[in-house]
């Protein structure tokens, strides 16, 4: 049995549930079983948010994340929230410029918000995640299915530079690993 528990995190208005739901939305078609949930409430006002994924080749029975193998944080406030409940092994990607004494000391740094500013707008480190996840997914589910996912799932008139942030941090993340 094949399953993946993936968290998201950073704090309201990064996009992080977009991500989430891009993301589910290209296992989906990939043809995964599929769960995502997200946190509302405050957090959507600038505290800090998360959005979970389960990939599955079974039916899955519980919708929760109960023990993530992958961890993605934007920021520190997010890192310190939910980083609690991580497998042994999880990966753990992390914002470089992110400071927190609570970082796990083979967390992998990636300069995301940089990386969307080169590719046009900070606003799209989301994308630059996910491009990230999808190196690290990438013999699981083919970057295809988040490339089509994405233009499906981004505001209208946003497809090319989203598109161009998710490859910016494909590359980024094929580079340092």
């Amino acid at each position: 049995m094949f399953k993946k528990e993936i968290r998201l995190s950073g704090f309201g208005g990064q996009g992080i549930i977009l991500a989430a739901v891009i993301l589910a939305d290209a296992a989906l078609q990939a043809g995964f079983f599929v769960v995502q949930t997200q946190s509302y409430g405050p957090e959507a006002r600038g505290g800090a948010s998360r959005a979970e994924v389960i990939l599955s080749d079974q039916p899955v029975d519980y919708p929760k994340v109960s023990s993530p193998d992958i961890f993605l944080a934007l920021s520190a406030e997010s890192y310190a929230k939910y980083c609690h409940d991580l497998k042994e092994n999880a990966i753990i990607v992390l914002e470089e410029s992110m400071q927190t004494t609570q970082c796990a000391a083979d967390a992998l740094r990636f300069p995301v918000l940089a990386t969307a500013r080169k590719a046009g707008k900070e606003i799209t480190a989301n994308m630059v995640l996910l491009g990230i996840l999808s190196s690290l997914l990438k013999n699981i589910l083919p970057k295809i299915y988040l490339e089509e996912a994405i233009q499906r799932r981004v505001p209208s008139g946003t497809a090319e530079l989203n598109l161009l942030a998710f490859t910016y941090g494909y590359a980024l993340s094929e580079e340092i690993k």
